[in-house]
């Protein structure tokens, strides 16, 4: 067993890197002995020096050797095991390409076994953006990319059922298992589910609407990005609509959330295209009088609410 004492978080991080198996374990010292402090004090515990880093510095360094954290093991007075568990990078939607295209994120597929509104990185920024906007105020709200509704249950969860009903709801998506399933979850609410490609949206002559989402969606390689957001934005908002877009900054492996957008040619994450879209949308909404904000980490989400001159 690998015994880490005062040595840098550059030698451990070497270490683990050249390890070949798929699960590694190390012992440090126990983060719970120290209070009120950053990673580097030096500790003293049973007259041995340790340098300190927080169970956040080991799950971070997890992530970043693209491994699972276990749970940590007391091996004793002083000091906790930690255990990596490899992630299998085979294990991802990103990566497989099914025979129907639409049903690439359908219910069959490696896509609908992810839950975003479980995680908090995605779950917190979204809240605040839906507070954002006033969400309580929208009458009228489309979704676009909709999948199996996730968005539509948080905010059914966050205003309450009466508020909820109050509202009407769109949802757009290519995946008719997707749209399918969506259909069975809100078959009580006001919510109107099409199975449509978003670049044939104006075949369905949908009114305008007070609030637009999409997360994750306008980015797809088959869409034509920037003309078509400004498309959206021209003839699908109301005169004080809101806007809430979704930019991944994550790529999901084998259970796991990585941060980090992964960008073709690139064996490490580049985020030259996510910001160059991102900051693309922020001035243009500018430009036509919104107030725009950028939070989140894994999901970057880009709110925009009109200014009231």
């Amino acid at each position: 067993m690998k015994t880490f004492t005062t040595q840098s978080m550059q030698e451990i991080f070497s270490w683990l890197h050249a390890q070949k198996s798929a699960h590694i374990s190390f012992e440090v010292l126990n983060p719970d002995l120290v209070q009120n402090a950053y990673a580097g004090k030096l500790f003293t515990c049973k007259e041995k020096e340790y340098i300190y880093r927080g169970y956040k510095a080991w799950s971070d360094l997890a992530e970043i050797l693209f491994c699972k954290m276990l749970t940590p093991r007391i091996a004793s007075e002083c000091t906790v095991i930690i255990s990596y568990e490899k992630l299998n990078l085979e294990q991802t939607f990103h990566k497989k390409e099914p025979s129907n295209k639409e049903e690439k994120y359908g219910t069959d597929s490696e896509f609908f076994k992810i839950y975003k509104h479980e995680e908090p990185a995605f779950l917190h920024p979204y809240l605040q953006a839906l507070d954002a906007v006033k969400i309580r105020n929208k009458k009228r709200i489309l979704n676009l990319g909709i999948n199996r509704g996730d968005e539509f249950e948080i905010i059914l969860h966050h205003i309450g059922e009466e508020a909820f009903l109050e509202k009407e709801f769109i949802g757009i998506d290519y995946s008719k298992s997707a749209i399918e399933s969506a259909k069975k979850r809100f078959d009580s609410f006001h919510v109107s589910l099409h199975v449509k490609d978003i670049n044939t949206l104006d075949e369905l002559e949908l009114k305008r609407s007070d609030l637009i989402i999409s997360i994750g969606t306008l980015q797809s390689p088959s869409i034509n990005f920037k003309p078509f957001f400004m498309h959206l934005v021209q003839n699908y908002l109301r005169k004080d609509a809101a806007i809430i877009l979704g930019f991944p900054n994550s790529r999901w492996i084998d259970g796991e959330m990585i941060y980090g957008a992964k960008a073709p040619n690139y064996s490490y994450s580049e985020q030259s295209l996510l910001y160059n879209d991102v900051i693309f949308c922020k001035k243009y909404l500018q430009q036509h009088k919104f107030r725009v904000t950028l939070t989140g980490k894994q999901y970057l989400f880009l709110t925009a609410t009109k200014i009231n001159l």
